[in-house]
């Protein structure tokens, strides 16, 4: 029998996160009455269109961009796309795209697909904690690279990247800089010039927003070559009739997170470090992935040897108790994480990995209940796998 929904232990906000009822609440009217297309002339498109553009504006504020740099897009795998392949494709300097060796596949397969154009793609390793190497980068920058991306904050071990550093490599040469912010946005700072960056993207369902909506900031003087051709709308980046709804509650979304970020990082910093303090004190044998500090707020991920990680999941569900083993979109994969291996563990390691994540509406009760459960769902894991 399932444990009911209401009354779950949810530990995988890295996953989706619910949305926020001032969101639900936003969109309703653009779901409802203010339903006209905003590129029609007429009194219900201008409706609709002044809703769009204030949408825009909200979020420019929270980067601290112009509202004109901003596309909205259908989620976060759709605005690394077009970061990735546009900008590679409409910069005159050459062919040659840099990533990090822990990217979202949203990231590492757009620079993969480049290579069928021409493209040269060099990967930059990282440490044990999935901190980038900057002397490695700084090796492979060329005069005809014409992108280097690299993520805000990894999904699978929470590590925060030196973007600022990053930017400071990437300039003198005038190279674009993206970064991928999907997990940051609405935990960490986004301010793009005090982060360094030329693009962003971010996914609104990771920080209280609907699903299928996201956004792409990319500076003015950066070119950007479309992906999807048609009408030409946001601008001419991207084609297709604007979801105005979706568009309002990524900005309500944004705005809100950003507003309660001096009271909630803390809180979750404190949460997240009770974990792991005593999932490391109760649990033999577990092992943190990823830094203890320069981490997300709410993240904890953990292998525990000789485990299996799929095996503690499904242990933790019985208790009522909802996590992962890292990525959502590699879930029921049997592969190894290319993050984890990225980081030097072996592939029997990455496999019993677990990952906790923690957001608005996680409490200490739920800290509680996953030290409570988790050394014997360990152990039950450890028996079965015998």
């Amino acid at each position: 029998m399932e444990t009911p929904v209401a009354s779950v232990a949810y530990l995988d906000h890295a996953a989706t996160s619910p949305p926020r009822r001032e969101v639900l609440e936003a969109v309703w009217p653009y779901l409802t009455n203010v339903t006209g297309n905003p590129s029609s002339a007429h009194a219900v498109g201008r409706a609709a269109k002044a809703g769009l553009d204030a949408a825009r504006a909200a979020v420019a504020d929270v980067l601290g961009a112009r509202p004109g740099e901003v596309v909205f897009t259908a989620g976060g795998t759709e605005a690394d796309n077009l970061a990735v392949t546009g900008i590679a494709a409409a910069n005159p300097r050459g062919r040659h795209v840099v990533v990090s060796a822990i990217e979202h596949p949203a990231v590492l397969e757009t620079a993969s697909a480049l290579r069928g154009s021409g493209f040269t793609v060099d990967v930059v390793g990282v440490d044990a904690d999935g901190r980038l190497d900057l002397a490695e980068l700084e090796r492979l920058l060329r005069p005809d690279t014409t992108l280097v991306s690299v993520m805000y904050a990894n999904n699978e071990i929470g590590t925060v990247q030196p973007l600022a550093e990053i930017g400071a490599l990437c300039r003198p040469h005038g190279i674009p800089l993206h970064t991928d912010a999907v997990q940051a946005a609405g935990h960490l700072d986004v301010d793009v010039e005090r982060l360094g960056v030329d693009a962003l993207s971010a996914s609104a369902h990771k920080f209280g927003g609907l699903r299928g909506a996201g956004f792409l900031w990319v500076r003015g003087s950066v070119p950007l070559a479309p992906v999807l051709h048609g009408g030409g709308q946001e601008l001419g980046r991207r084609s297709g009739t604007s979801d105005v709804a979706s568009a309002v509650g990524t900005a309500v979304a944004l705005h809100l997170a950003a507003t309660a970020r001096d009271v909630e990082v803390p809180r979750l910093q404190a949460l997240r470090d009770r974990l792991v303090d005593g999932v490391l004190a109760t649990v033999p044998g577990a092992r943190l992935t990823g830094p203890r500090s320069h981490r997300l707020p709410g993240h904890a991920s953990f292998c525990f040897e000789g485990v299996g990680g799929e095996t503690i999941l499904a242990e933790l569900e019985e208790s009522g108790i909802v996590c992962s083993s890292g990525s959502a979109c590699a879930a029921g994969s049997d592969d190894a994480s290319h993050v984890l291996l990225a980081t030097g563990l072996s592939a029997d390691l990455a496999r019993t990995a677990v990952r906790f994540t923690l957001g608005n509406g996680s409490t200490g009760d739920d800290v509680d209940r996953v030290l409570a459960a988790l050394p014997d769902a360990v152990r039950v894991a450890g028996a079965l796998r015998t």
